[in-house]
């Protein structure tokens, strides 16, 4: 059985460990605002990412990107604002892209699924 707070912590470190593995940089970290939270904030080749990570038991049914609702969606975009803000990043454009990590009962990946500009602004 997966622990949902442990697992999402699993997850984490997953996408960020499959984001440097793709060249990335990771700039941040459960950054918070007074809107919500952005799990990872990386860059690469002059463009900024916002990734959500999504962290499931890889027996459900249901996608991890299901649970990106519109809400959340605009919280992330108001969080993406306030980073830039913060880190002084005026001149570039983010994409918000969400990482699906299933993983297995020993808290091993099972899969992940990366999917880039998984929403626009």
């Amino acid at each position: 059985m997966i622990i949902r707070n442990k697992s999402g912590i699993w997850g984490e470190i997953y996408a960020a460990r499959y984001l440097r593995d793709m060249g990335c940089e990771i700039l941040a970290s459960n950054f918070r605002s007074r809107f919500g939270e952005a799990d990872l904030v990386a860059s690469v080749d002059g463009r900024m990412l916002v990734v959500e990570v999504k962290t499931r038991d890889e027996n459900t049914d249901i996608r991890p990107m299901e649970a990106v609702d519109q809400g959340k969606k605009e919280r992330l975009i108001k969080t993406a604002e306030v980073f830039m803000k913060a880190a002084g990043i005026d001149s570039l454009q983010p994409r918000f892209d969400v990482c699906e990590v299933w993983l297995g009962a020993d808290y091993k990946p099972a899969k992940i699924n990366y999917i880039e500009n998984a929403f626009e602004t």
